[in-house]
């Protein structure tokens, strides 16, 4: 698929915010452990109150919201590049909110102690010249921020998906794939080889998880809540509805059989800096939480 077909389904999926939101909802119901991977993301931080932070691709304000009710003590900033994305964002209309392009930051050199750009990067068209664009607004010490998933997370659907394009297409076989997950463009594999040749020092953390549904309903759903950024990637002689169909039915046999669907979670975040001080402050903080148990 070429860049700019792949740029015009981008645009045509966060022509609003509606997808997104069926996977956030999913997400937060059918996620085990039931923690917030947000939450846990900011935890990764090592905080010291006033930090000035760019939240590129800040969307509806999930971050935003997760850091005001944390009570984080920062200076917060975000950019996204659809207007339909920050609608329902809690600072629209403000100074705060901006409308621009990842690889075109509007800001000074050296302007913000945090950099922040979580499940989102794997669509910019070129991110190496976003991340340079990170890199150039980020202060002398400060962090750069990115959240993603693993090549590997979501097998079973995967799985799934390979077996139903299969029996659907003309095509051997041994040359079916499922179509790929959008963040495998920047997964936590590949991601940390990109960030690791700009900055002096990445840190990779993984949070393994698992949705666990009961019905077929939500499996479906959020297969649908994909369909604008995977159905270009099906072979020629295969139709989405048919690939769902099949999709339905192989789910509601598994749930029949199992009582459930587990659907494998690898998410994770990458913390990236020019000088590596943030990894001593780290190690420093576990020594302590050591000693104290």
């Amino acid at each position: 698929m070429g860049t700019e077909q792949q740029g015009d389904l981008i645009r045509k999926h966060y022509s609003t915010d509606d997808h997104l939101l069926v996977r956030q909802a999913i997400h937060d119901r059918y996620t085990v452990p039931d923690l917030s991977f947000a939450d846990w993301v900011l935890e990764r931080v090592p905080w010291h109150g006033g930090e000035r932070l760019l939240d590129v691709g800040c969307g509806n304000g999930l971050y935003y919201n997760k850091l005001k009710n944390r009570q984080q003590e920062v200076d917060y900033y975000g950019l996204d590049l659809m207007p339909s994305m920050i609608e329902h964002h809690p600072l629209t209309g403000t100074k705060r909110i901006f409308l621009s392009n990842a690889e075109q930051l509007p800001f000074h050199n050296d302007s913000f102690d945090i950099v922040m750009a979580n499940h989102m990067i794997h669509h910019v068209q070129n991110i190496s010249t976003a991340l340079a664009e990170f890199q150039r607004v980020l202060a002398p010490g400060g962090l750069v921020v990115i959240a993603t998933n693993s090549i590997a997370t979501m097998p079973e659907l995967q799985v799934l998906m390979r077996r139903a394009i299969v029996l659907l297409t003309r095509s051997g076989a041994a040359t079916v794939r499922a179509p790929e997950m959008p963040t495998d463009r920047f997964a936590l594999e590949n991601g940390i080889r990109m960030m690791s040749r700009r900055f002096y020092a990445t840190v990779r953390y993984d949070l393994p998880s698992a949705l666990i549904l009961p019905d077929v309903e939500p499996a479906m759903d959020y297969l649908e809540s994909m369909r604008d950024l995977r159905e270009a990637s099906l072979p020629d002689d295969v139709v989405w509805e048919d690939v769902m169909m099949i999709m339905r039915q192989q789910i509601n046999q598994l749930i029949k059989h199992l009582g459930e669907l587990m659907i494998n979670k690898q998410a994770g975040v990458l913390i990236a800096s020019d000088d590596g001080r943030f990894i001593g402050e780290k190690i420093a903080t576990m020594k302590a939480s050591l000693t104290t148990i």
